[in-house]
């Protein structure tokens, strides 16, 4: 008999991967769009066959920039919703209105397809959520899609991060302990250093998915610090919820109508989805 510490988790990559692929299959999610409607009600429909509860948190947000009034949802879905000890996995749904960064200038008014930027990190926590369901955790965990974290045009700061900020402007008791944020986890090329705001003000957070990557032998999350990102993971912080972002920055295709399927892994996938369940299953309950 194996200990649970020498145990590889059960994580199915390639339903991820296919996960992935069917929030492509919707076309760009950028807010008030055929395909943003279509991915949420299918990400609702998913999440309610996994999770012990699944509702929404619709909010609306005015650009000043823009002008534009975006319609936009929170997707909320919980396990052990009594227990008051509680952890957050996150990651964002909705993908960019704009190209901004496309090698083709034609192309750069155009929404992208989002499959690593934000797809990615949605179906790995999808797959979580199946996992957990199989095989359940004795803590609370809560599992959230946050929408309009990449509206705004770069350098438009007040016009990003609209779903984590609504999420944590409303958050009420108990709330999470720490959490950790997956976001661009798809590369075919991953390799994710911590995020330098996790490295600095969530280490004991950090810590934990160190040592989960080192007994799944995962060596694409490094222990080390990256840049700092501005993501879903900052109002936590502000808030005084250690949460870390895993992200690699590194990604050729970032802000482009490049960034397809083709050009993520499955293994990539796998990797992050069974680091995240080997740390939930080695928490205990803190009274």
């Amino acid at each position: 008999m194996l200990s649970l510490s020498s145990t590889v988790a059960a994580f199915d990559q390639d339903r991820a991967f296919a996960l992935l692929e069917a929030q492509c299959a919707f076309g760009p999610r950028n807010p008030n769009s055929d395909g943003h409607r279509m991915c949420g009600d299918f990400l609702v429909r998913e999440m309610g066959f996994w999770t012990d509860t699944v509702w929404t948190q619709p909010f609306t947000y005015v650009s000043q920039d823009t002008k534009d009034t975006l319609e936009l949802r929170n997707i909320v879905s919980q396990f052990n919703v009594k227990q008051k000890d509680r952890v957050i996995l996150c990651a964002h749904w909705d993908t960019r209105p704009m190209a901004d960064r496309d090698p083709n200038p034609a192309n750069r008014h155009l929404p992208i397809l989002g499959a690593n930027d934000a797809a990615s990190g949605v179906a790995v926590l999808i797959e979580v959520a199946r996992q957990l369901h199989l095989q359940r955790v004795d803590i609370g965990v809560d599992i959230v899609f946050f929408d309009g974290e990449d509206y705004g045009r770069e350098g438009v700061l007040e016009d990003y991060l609209l779903g984590s900020k609504h999420y944590v402007s409303r958050l009420a008791e108990p709330r999470p302990r720490f959490g950790v944020l997956l976001d661009m986890v798809g590369d075919r090329e991953l390799r994710i250093p911590i995020e330098g705001n996790s490295w600095y003000y969530a280490k004991p957070i950090v810590d934990k998915i160190i040592a989960a990557a080192q007994r799944q032998k995962v060596s694409r999350i490094e222990n080390r610090p990256g840049a700092p990102v501005m993501d879903d993971h900052v109002p936590f912080l502000e808030a005084g919820i250690p949460v870390i972002d895993l992200i690699d920055m590194d990604y050729a295709y970032l802000h482009t109508l490049h960034d397809t399927p083709a050009n993520c892994s499955k293994y990539s996938l796998g990797d992050v989805g069974r680091t995240v369940l080997d740390m939930l299953r080695h928490e205990e309950i803190q009274k």
